[in-house]
């Protein structure tokens, strides 16, 4: 059977990776070749189907879904390969804060789209060709939103891609964002707990706190801690997404009635007229993720240009913030409803108290003292540490 006849495929349950997987990365780990514009055009037409229904690019697949594939787009020749200039070669590399032969990890700059898109040429995956095609190409396995910057990590070899995103997938990996917001959030430190769902909402689509029982609801959870304080106008706070949707940051702290800084989509008056001259204030700086072969990986990325900015206006110091703010003590929770997607409608129920939280990955190896990582790893602080469990 050849690329250019239909397939009805399975998603495997038994292969690391599969379940909750991402169909526009399941088709890229079996067809590296194609791209990401070519993906999304065939789900938009219908050629791809999932369990005999259309399907988007970013739907989760779930173990033992079956994929119709249609006919693909040929592998390229080697004289047909796209080229990458020695420019945005070398830019792609200077965005490196880590890499193994397993691993690599970019400290993604604000304004840099993750994937490509109709509009969208300069992006991520078109820079991973530095590194070669085919088999030699790093594989997505996470994104960020295109005006956040920070922690961006990619599998060098089909099996590490496949155990990173089993990872996310499973909820193993701890991400640490931080983030300026307006306002001082009341109680400081907790989870809160919204679904969200995408709404049409003055022409364009946004994310929006929604009852549960909503059909398009979908399960959202963000821990957060505040750092620091800028008086009662600002403060710094860290973010732990425990699920990934989209925008899910943004749209909670606009629900809690503190959105994020520089945020055009998602802030409010007060907000914008404290941004002036300020883009997004959200940056991936910490994450912590299995290594697919040797222990646990631990990246911190330095602060983005943008952030250093909002940084400096309100007189904070990057240097004060415990690397790991999350793992203090117990923490309430807040429940928002669905009213909550106006920018002054807070939680609406008091917070309950819940268990202490463990911010070590749920199921992974235990470690001894980090050690020392590769050579290659550059920037903020980046380690492994070696497991004693065996794999």
């Amino acid at each position: 059977m050849t690329d250019r006849e239909v397939k009805t495929l399975f998603v495997d349950p038994g292969e690391a990776g599969e379940d909750g997987v991402r169909l526009d990365r399941w088709f890229r780990r079996r067809w590296p070749h194609l791209t990401q514009v070519q993906i999304q055009r065939m789900a938009r037409s219908g050629q791809i189907r999932v369990d005999g229904s259309r399907a988007k690019a970013d739907t989760r697949l779930q173990a033992g879904s079956q994929v119709r594939v249609p006919p693909l787009p040929d592998t390229p020749e080697p004289g047909e390969r796209f080229v990458l200039s020695d420019r945005d070669a070398k830019f792609a590399r200077s965005l490196v804060i880590y890499e193994d032969e397993e691993v690599l990890v970019l400290n993604k700059p604000a304004g840099l789209a993750v994937q490509g898109g109709t509009k969208t040429s300069q992006h991520v995956d078109r820079l991973l060709s530095a590194w070669g095609e085919g088999l030699e190409r790093p594989r997505l396995v996470h994104r960020l939103d295109r005006d956040t910057s920070g922690v961006l990590v990619l599998g060098k070899t089909p099996a590490a891609a496949a155990r990173l995103s089993g990872a996310f997938a499973r909820h193993k990996a701890q991400k640490t964002y931080w983030a300026l917001v307006v306002g001082t959030p009341h109680p400081t430190e907790g989870i809160i707990d919204v679904p969200l769902a995408k709404k049409g909402i003055n022409d364009r689509e946004m994310v929006v706190p929604v009852d549960a029982k909503d059909p398009k609801a979908e399960a959202a959870e963000t821990e957060f801690v505040t750092i620091s304080r800028a008086g009662p106008r600002v403060s710094w706070m860290a973010l732990r997404p425990h699920t990934g949707r989209t925008h899910q940051l943004r749209a909670h702290m606009k629900a809690m009635g503190h959105p994020i800084l520089g945020d055009p989509k998602y802030g409010d008056e007060k907000s914008n007229a404290l941004s002036a001259g300020l883009q997004l204030q959200l940056h991936a700086r910490r994450l912590v993720i299995p290594h697919p072969s040797q222990g646990l990986l631990a990246i911190e990325a330095p602060l983005s240009r943008e952030m250093k900015e909002g940084f400096a206006r309100f007189g904070f110091d990057e240097h004060e913030a415990d690397p790991e703010p999350f793992a203090r003590k117990a923490s309430p929770v807040a429940k928002s409803s669905p009213r909550s997607s106006s920018p002054k409608s807070g939680p609406k129920s008091s917070p309950k108290s819940t268990s202490p939280r463990s911010t070590s990955p749920k199921s992974g190896p235990k470690s001894s003292s980090p050690r020392s990582s590769s050579p290659r790893s550059s920037g903020a602080g980046s380690s492994i540490s070696k497991s004693s469990k065996k794999r």
